[in-house]
């Protein structure tokens, strides 16, 4: 009896020492200090320039000229596909170009500019034997038949004539479109060659090969991943409630999982407007401010992107705020409260309370 009469006092002891315990409450002064508020954000290192390599055809990867890390200039060859039939008709078109080539057909100018001058020989000749013929006419020597003959024939050779220039001037004309039209047709043909070599669009660094030799390139699949070899930036995922506070040039700290421990800086270069609404977030471009040694594209990166810092401010732990207007007196009364600036673990209070106030923190 003694032993159950003891093990129920031990029970009643730690239940009133836990409520004894479970009534305590926090309980704090405001305090002055500097509060910097501050939008957060993640994101990923990227090189200046980074692209993705599509082809713009669609073929098999004949030949893959460039390795990773090779470092590469603007319009370097980087891939290869085939393409016999496209090589066909650039060959078709250069040949047709060199047929169609204005200084080849000059033979069939010159021919149509001596049917020209015959025709004006004719047409000088005609001319001479009616005015001898009007001459004989008007002495009373020939028949009217004589002189009207001499007239048609004289109108016939004017008429060659005419009709040999037209036609100089038409074949001309012919000749000169089919060597243009020709030789746009090649430079067409060619540019299409071109479509299947694919070249580097930037001054970089190839990061990665994404395609085998072999395999079939679209246009929907990305083949290679070439960016600066030097230069990298931030690109950051920003949420649709925070875009409104972000300008140009604002400060961030940052750090990268890479380097942990190791805090970085840098700025707002620029703020994509278009929000991506499968994420709700707006993309922010930055430049590194300071930066580590060695750096790589698609490293993890967590930033605090600075809205303004407030020196001097009354302050309070933001678990202590109740509703975000409200705080609990050590009394047990509820204070209205006008809040300012805030970070992640202090807020403001503009009105409301004094550095000589006590407040507890509100239970859970």
């Amino acid at each position: 009896m003694s032993c159950r009469l003891a093990r129920i006092s031990a029970y009643g002891l730690l239940v009133a020492l836990l409520l004894s315990c479970a009534g305590k409450v926090e309980k704090v002064k405001p305090l002055v200090r500097n509060i910097t508020e501050s939008v957060y954000a993640s994101g990923t290192v990227k090189a200046r320039n980074q692209y993705e390599v599509y082809s713009t055809v669609a073929g098999t990867i004949n030949d893959i000229v460039v390795t990773e890390g090779d470092i590469v200039k603007q319009g370097d060859p980087l891939v290869h596909l085939r393409h016999d039939v496209s090589a066909l008709n650039a060959m078709n078109a250069r040949l047709a170009s060199e047929y169609e080539d204005l200084k080849a057909n000059e033979s069939k100018l010159a021919a149509g500019q001596a049917n020209m001058d015959l025709a004006k020989a004719k047409l000088v000749n005609d001319s001479l034997l009616l005015v001898r013929q009007r001459n004989l006419w008007a002495q009373g020597v020939g028949s009217r038949v004589d002189l009207e003959q001499r007239e048609i024939a004289y109108l016939n050779a004017a008429t060659a004539y005419k009709v040999s220039k037209l036609n100089y001037a038409d074949l001309k004309k012919q000749l000169q479109f089919a060597d243009v039209q020709s030789k746009t047709n090649w430079k067409i043909s060619t540019a299409l060659e071109d479509d299947y070599l694919i070249r580097s669009r930037v001054n970089g660094k190839v990061y990665k090969i994404l395609k085998e030799k072999g395999e079939l390139a679209n246009p929907q699949q990305p083949i290679a991943i070439v960016g600066d070899a030097n230069d990298f930036l931030l690109e950051l995922n920003v949420d649709e409630y925070d875009i409104p506070r972000l300008q140009h040039g604002q400060r961030i700290i940052l750090s990268l999982d890479s380097y942990k421990g190791q805090i970085f800086e840098g700025r707002v270069r620029e703020i994509e407007p278009l929000m991506n609404e499968a994420s709700r977030s707006f993309t922010v471009k930055a430049d590194f401010v300071t930066q580590p040694g060695t750096l790589y594209p698609n490293l993890s990166a967590e930033a605090n992107i600075i809205i303004r810092t407030k020196e001097k401010a009354l302050a309070i732990p933001r678990s202590y705020l109740l509703s975000d207007s409200l705080v609990i007196l050590a009394n047990g009364q509820k204070r209205p409260v006008s809040v300012g600036a805030r970070d992640y673990q202090y807020a403001e209070i503009l009105q409301g309370l004094s550095q000589n106030d006590v407040i507890q923190k509100p239970l859970p």
